[in-house]
Formats: structure tokens, sequence, C-alpha cells
């Protein structure tokens, strides 16, 4: 147990970051941003806000890929046998990158959303009526991705759970006889 448990409580840590501070963002700090009486502040605070997560956030994906490396090696040999776990890892590692894609494309939109910043908005991801094209595609689409990363995150910390569940006893003898 000793051998895995670290490696498994970064690997739920960091998609608990990833979840937690993705809904975080969306939900308090674009809510509250969009309180800002100034109309172009609500965006640059935002971004701000943001970008002051970012450093964590990618901290937080190294150390899950890594626990998640961890982990596959230390189940190397439960991958090879059970009838199952090798293609929800790789199900799993999928969800993961393609959700790190969608977090990786959404920072890039906030990027352009903090550099149009002075055209003001309604919110960090409403734009205001006369907002140039680039600006609310921007926020359209920044509004899209910061509600598609908690599902993303929530999805991997489930695909997590049930990789848990295949270590359960009745599990792993049921995916060994089929093996």
């Amino acid at each position: 147990m000793a051998g895995n448990l670290v490696a498994r409580s970064i690997h739920d840590l960091t998609a608990g970051a990833w979840f937690g501070g993705s809904l975080m963002g969306a939900i308090g700090l674009n809510g509250a941003t969009a309180e800002a009486k100034d109309p172009s502040e609500r965006t640059r605070l935002s971004s701000l806000g943001w970008k002051k997560w970012a450093p964590y956030q990618t901290a937080a994906f190294g150390a899950h890929f890594l626990s998640g490396l961890a982990i596959m090696w230390e189940n190397k040999g439960r991958m090879a046998k059970q009838d199952g776990v090798t293609r929800l890892s790789i199900y799993k590692s999928i969800v993961t990158a393609a959700g790190a894609g969608v977090t990786l494309y959404a920072g890039m939109q906030g990027a352009k959303v903090e550099k149009l910043a002075a055209e003001g908005a309604e919110g960090a991801t409403e734009p205001k009526p006369g907002a140039s094209e680039e600006l609310r595609s921007a926020q359209q689409q920044l509004k899209i991705l910061q509600w598609a990363i908690p599902v993303f995150a929530g999805w991997v910390i489930v695909l997590g759970a049930k990789h848990g569940e295949m270590q359960r006893p009745k599990n792993v003898l049921k995916g060994l006889v089929r093996s």
C-alpha cells in the first residue's frame, strides 16, 4: 500500500485542484469580476485571476502526469493480467489529454480577452454590445471552454474512482478469470 499511497494521493489531489480551481474560476472569479463598475476592469481583473492560477494549474498537471506514470508502473502486472484495466487506463489518459488541451486553449483565448480588455465587457465571458469581433469570439469560446474544463476534470476523477473499484478483490478476481 505505501508504495502507491503517495502517487495515488498526488494523482487524486491534482485532479481535484483542476476540478475545483476551474469551477471556482468559472463561477466565483468570473461572477465577481462581472460586478466591477468599470466595464474594462471586468475582463482585466478576471484575466489577472486566471493568470495567477495558471502556474499552480500547470504544476498540478505536471504532478498529475508524473504520479499517473508512477501508478501505472506500480500496476503494470495488474494491467497486463486484469481484464479492462489497460483499456480504462488508456481511456482515462485520452480524457486527461483532451481536458489538458481544452485547458490550454482556454488559456490562449483568455490571453486574447486580456489583450482586448480596454474595450470593456458585460462580464469576463460576456461581450458588451459593439465589442470587436475578435473580443466577442474569444469571450464566446472562453465561456464554453471554462465550463468544459470542470466536465473533463470531473470525468477524470470519476474514471479514477472506477480504477479504484477495479481493485476491489471481487472485481480483481472477476477480471483475472476473464483473462
